[in-house]
């Protein structure tokens, strides 16, 4: 049974990202070390006591849709209850609308336990926290009013509304349209698939944020606005009035999170209200809907990417628990009668220790980006460092964890054996949850152009090379440290480094020479250097931060990264300078077959 990793998640946030500084020099608020112990504490404790337990029987029970209406699983809407009861959903909300206003960092690491304990759980009040920030940035004073204290509290939950049947990741397709009545409102008439948690009876309204186009707006992304379509109309005294005219058509069957519903959603046909369409409110500008939208989306980036720490730390306990208990073969170290747990055979510990090792570098990349978010809305002098900070991570965090998410799931069944591929023993439920994260909120390919293109030449380049100088000023400490459990590894962490440095400036060069399609044909690969490179070097101040008695575990685990999976990162670089032209050559004839 999963419990949540209090020690090392509170190690994390105050000796890794920052966090601790922040609340000494008074940047984190009211936010102090003992309060933070508290918090991920009984967030731990929830996920571990009150989560995990009805995990299975979510994905054996599913979401089933009669009429129009999706009944969640036996005891989910209790446990919602209860999640939102302790205020949970108002973590990082504005202060004056019920939220605590408390640091994203924190909020992210609350998620992972949450997540560890259930994807399909944690996955719907992701979105609504992301609808809080939308409207929270973009949305009048008046929709404020009328909204945000309810789905901060939790008492609605919001969704995103993107994809349509023939509009996935490009948007320019987008059919949906909204039509203004005159007063204020509009007609919002379209099909949205693939809506997470679009319908649910966890709470009695659910607040839709959907992209329509206006009758008069131009073509492609530049025409898409942002409205807001509630489930129920609200009336003035924030009484639930009306029946929207949204409605859910389908539940999708998926391979895995089956107690999240993925809705098919239809808006504007007539069934109900006393006239076609949807009614929504105008969120931002006009034709400046995906500007509004990826407020939200950064937002779900970053969670999506802690889904892929959580279901990683869960796997990874799962199987080093099972391991513990097999018994199977003999074992050189294994002084006992008879067969030896499995634990002690080196093909076993290598699995093992590289679930650890990944979990604990996708959490690192992960909580960072989570700290520069708080940073950059602290605002001050810095603000423009700590954005684009932001910025660099996003990408990686989301990507790079949730592919490592599905590996280090991958890899726990493996460890699990013939027994792996059972459903009992709920290893093959976290690979089939996993699954997802690397798809949604932004496929990771995508991801990888978006930092390849996007984020690495920020600055003409300077906040990548400020990155990497300060992931070498890590290193130098490791060298400095004389301490022979960590020192050894600095060798390694060097030469990583120097690859991703290499690799760049390979990445920088094409771009500003116009060669964007060999950027292109490098960026996945490139992702996963930065992250294999980033999430070690992390490992090593991880070790370095810690006190004598936990030091050489994180020392040992780090030195095992360095000295194995570290050792990748020559060969991405290699593939990334070496790779595009045969790539390119064998997709143009896989394109004319």
């Amino acid at each position: 049974m999963y419990r949540a990793p209090v020690t090392e998640i509170c190690h994390t946030l105050k000796q890794v990202t920052g966090l601790g500084e922040a609340m000494a020099s008074g940047q984190a608020g009211e936010l102090s070390e003992d309060l933070l112990d508290a918090i991920v504490e009984e967030a731990g404790r929830f996920a571990s006591d009150e989560v995990a337990p009805l995990s299975k029987q979510g994905d054996v029970q599913g979401t089933p849709l009669v009429d129009g209406v999706v009944t969640m699983p036996d005891g989910w809407k209790d446990l919602y209850r209860r999640w939102a009861e302790g205020g949970w959903n108002a973590l990082t909300g504005p202060p004056e609308f019920g939220g605590q206003g408390l640091p994203m960092s924190l909020q992210t690491a609350a998620f992972e336990m949450w997540n560890s304990g259930s994807l399909a759980f944690g996955i719907g009040p992701t979105l609504t926290i992301g609808a809080v920030e939308a409207l929270n940035a973009h949305a009048t004073q008046q929709l404020q009013d009328i909204y945000l204290e309810k789905l901060i509290s939790g008492a609605w939950t919001g969704t995103m509304n993107l994809t349509e049947p023939q509009a996935g990741s490009d948007l320019n397709a987008l059919k949906s349209r909204a039509e203004p009545v005159g007063d204020g409102s509009y007609r919002v008439f379209g099909q949205k698939i693939f809506i997470t948690y679009g319908e649910h009876d966890l709470t009695d309204n659910i607040v839709h944020l959907v992209l329509a186009r206006l009758p008069d707006a131009p073509a492609g992304q530049k025409g898409i606005s942002l409205f807001l379509v509630p489930k129920f109309l609200v009336n003035e005294d924030g009484s639930l009035g009306q029946r929207n005219d949204v409605f859910c058509s389908g539940i999708e069957h998926k391979l895995g999170i089956h107690a999240s519903p993925t809705c098919t959603m239809i808006f504007g046909d007539g069934k109900f209200g006393d006239e076609p369409g949807a009614v929504g409110w105008l969120i931002g500008e006009e034709n400046r809907g995906l500007a509004c939208m990826f407020t939200m989306m950064n937002n779900a980036r970053l969670l999506v990417g802690i889904q892929g720490v959580a279901v990683a730390e869960a796997a990874t306990q799962q199987a080093i628990a099972y391991a513990m208990d097999r018994k199977q073969g003999r074992a050189e170290t294994y002084q006992g009668e008879g067969m030896a747990p499995i634990v002690h055979h080196p093909d076993v510990q290598r699995n093992l220790l590289i679930m650890k090792a990944l979990t604990s570098a996708a959490r690192n990349i992960a909580y960072n980006c989570a700290h520069a978010i708080d940073q950059q809305h602290a605002g001050g002098e810095r603000e423009p460092y700590w954005r684009d900070r932001a910025a660099l991570l996003t990408p990686i965090s989301k990507a790079f964890s949730t592919d490592i998410g599905v590996e280090v799931a991958s890899i726990g069944i493996q460890v699990h054996g013939g027994m792996g591929f059972i459903e009992e023993t709920g290893a093959a439920q976290l690979m089939r949850d996993a699954r997802i994260a690397p798809i949604y909120e932004g496929t990771n390919g995508i991801q990888a152009i978006d930092l390849a293109t996007r984020k690495l030449p920020l600055n003409d380049g300077a906040v990548i090379a400020q990155y990497i100088s300060e992931l070498n000023d890590i290193i130098e400490q490791v060298k400095a440290s004389n301490d022979a459990r960590i020192n050894p590894s600095a060798v390694g962490l060097a030469a990583a480094l120097e690859d991703l440095d290499t690799a760049t400036g390979y990445m920088l060069d094409n771009l500003k020479n116009g060669y964007k399609q060999v950027v292109l044909a490098g960026a996945t690969p490139y992702l996963r250097l930065f992250g294999l490179t980033a999430g070690c070097i992390y490992m090593a101040k991880s070790a370095l931060a810690s006190n004598d008695a936990d030091r050489s575990d994180r020392a040992a685990l780090t030195s095992f990264m360095t000295g194995n999976l570290l050792k990748e990162t020559s060969g991405l670089c290699a593939s990334i300078e070496l790779g595009a032209d045969s790539l390119l050559q064998a997709g143009e004839r896989l394109t004319a077959e």
